[in-house]
């Protein structure tokens, strides 16, 4: 079910879409620099999930949202954070745990956070971090702020009961809360259809009363419509639920071949490919030409270079820094393993 005020038509020409688009490549450029990274032995552990294919999600969403606005991300959420803001030398640098990272080279690819962009946490658990939006949505209503929370997860995670106890949650409260479900179709290697009898996922949220809806992720435009009208609804104490269908155009992690694909139904899937829709709505519109288009995506492509260049020269952590953030204020830290045989040794 798509929102009253957020149906589509040409009363509601969105002129976002230029916007929308650079966020978007500015996206893929990252996630095939993160598997540059990979392929040269730049990242820290062996498990990284590309959301190429899925930028209409993240940039239409994260255009509906406001600064104070917080969030969360499943493993799948390099995307999320940069069309939230993130700097993307520092994310590539955390990929590569490295110092310079957002989390010191701590969190890796599937815990990233930062407190002041509002990313309360990627988490590499399905589902993990749904729940952690809706303490921050009671916080935001007890203290009568404008801000909203929302979750952002695969459609692994519609078979988790975590994500239902928080649905009832923040309806039962009024709670100024969005979930939103990336459907990707494939959880790890199981096709969406063969883990669940019904994929009318908005009619589940319908019936906890949340305001659902479900839009085609290939439409960044009606991604972000959709979004808009559901935050909303959301900032009046009407939590929000949104299904976006879109295609994963490569494995679940980084080594995995897909095999449980046809070679049709790659081509097909990456057939659906929101970049490449909006880039061809922008020129038929008028609103861009190939030639500033061309400039603009070599532009992007220079920035995102220059990430493997700082995560290739950024300093490893040193390993005491493990203990910091871990402790509270004023704790004094664990003595390193190595500094403890030293000195046992030095003694003995």
């Amino acid at each position: 079910m798509t929102p009253p005020d957020a149906t589509p038509g040409p009363a509601r020409a969105n002129t976002r879409l230029p916007e929308l688009y650079r966020t978007m490549r500015r996206i893929r450029t990252f996630e095939e620099r993160v598997a540059e990274l990979y392929a040269r032995g730049l990242s820290a552990g062996s498990m990284l999930h590309l959301s190429i294919g899925e930028e209409g999600a993240a940039a239409g969403v994260a255009a509906a949202m406001r600064p104070e606005d917080s969030f969360t991300t499943h493993h799948r959420g390099h995307g999320i954070f940069l069309a939230r803001g993130a700097d993307p030398a520092r994310m590539m640098a955390e990929i590569g745990g490295k110092e310079a990272g957002y989390c010191r080279g701590k969190g890796g690819s599937m815990h990233i956070a930062d407190m002041a962009l509002g990313h309360l946490g990627a988490n590499a658990i399905v589902g993990g971090g749904i729940p952690h939006v809706v303490g921050a949505g009671l916080s935001y209503k007890r203290l009568g702020t404008d801000a909203i929370s929302v979750a952002f997860f695969g459609d692994g995670a519609m078979q988790q009961g975590l994500l239902y106890e928080s649905m009832n949650m923040a309806a039962l409260w009024d709670l100024p809360v969005l979930f939103v479900c990336i459907n990707n179709q494939y959880g790890m290697g199981t096709r969406i259809d063969r883990a669940t009898r019904s994929i009318e996922f908005d009619r589940r949220a319908e019936a906890f009363g949340l305001a659902a809806a479900m839009v085609d992720g290939e439409d960044v435009e009606a991604v972000h419509r959709t979004a808009q009208a559901l935050a909303d609804g959301a900032r009046g104490g009407k939590p929000g639920f949104m299904a976006i269908s879109c295609f994963r155009f490569f494995g679940h992690g980084r080594m995995d071949k897909s095999p449980y694909r046809t070679a049709e139904e790659e081509a097909t899937g990456r057939k659906r490919d929101p970049v490449s829709r909006a880039r061809d709505a922008l020129l038929s519109q008028g609103l861009n030409d190939a030639a500033a288009l061309d400039a603009l995506d070599a532009g992007i492509a220079r920035e995102m270079d220059a990430t493997i260049d700082f995560t290739a020269a950024a300093d490893a952590p040193a390993g005491a820094s493990m203990f910091r953030d871990v402790f509270g204020p004023g704790e004094p830290e664990p003595e390193p393993l190595q500094s403890r045989l030293d000195r046992i040794l030095a003694d003995a």
